[in-house]
């Protein structure tokens, strides 16, 4: 009876151990070395990686990744929620795709009230995304405070710097695309149906004259 609960004592601490944290800092992962680099290394096998940095790069060519907030906020003005909207429809795309949101500050203020705001910035992001209906299983809200990664090195409150960066970050593992290998039909999914499309230069522009 002890040995039995041994094992199963083990058994929720490694699973206790692998449990994702959804709403964390960056560099606040947990330290579980192992567990990642065996992740890592799936990844590679599967090729998963490489879709992944693939359907990334096209993730933010074609659409915003980034939006910036008003000093000291983490509200969502207009502008922002414009290309959120953007980027929801493209998430929505891909149902098979989990994403990241990056919180980022400008370099006013104290590291520890900085790394509060950016996580705020970014859990912002990720409820304005759950609204439209996107399940929070695909999406983690992580913080940088901009001492770290500031787009423009100033110590001055700048736009630019207080930001959200949205990005592909990996794929649903029990989504059945996934599950069959289908990598590379999730990638260049919306090349074929954007083929199929006609250019917009080769559309007929329809007019009030009634044609002779």
């Amino acid at each position: 009876m002890r040995k039995t609960s041994l094992i199963l004592s083990v058994s929720l601490l490694a699973l206790a151990a692998c449990a994702p944290d959804l709403d964390r800092e960056v560099g606040a992962d947990n330290t579980g070395h192992f567990g990642n680099a065996t992740m890592n290394n799936t990844m590679l096998h599967s090729g998963e990686k490489d879709y992944t940095i693939e359907l990334g790069k096209r993730f933010a060519t074609e659409v915003p990744s980034t939006i910036t907030f008003a000093f000291n906020s983490a509200a969502l003005d207009g502008n922002a929620i414009a290309v959120l909207r953007q980027q929801a429809d493209w998430i929505k795309t891909f149902p098979e795709v989990r994403f990241r949101v990056y919180g980022h500050t400008d370099l006013v203020g104290s590291q520890g009230y900085n790394k509060a705001l950016g996580l705020r910035r970014a859990k912002a992001v990720v409820a304005y995304f759950a609204s439209q209906g996107i399940s929070r299983n695909r999406l983690e809200a992580l913080a940088s405070f901009g001492e770290t990664r500031p787009v423009v090195q100033t110590s001055d409150p700048e736009e630019r710097n207080r930001r959200t960066v949205t990005e592909v970050s990996g794929f649903v593992k029990n989504h059945p695309a996934v599950l069959n290998g289908k990598y590379a039909a999730v990638v260049h999914r919306e090349y074929l149906e954007l083929a199929k499309r006609p250019h917009p230069a080769n559309q007929v522009i329809a007019t009030e004259a009634n044609p002779q």
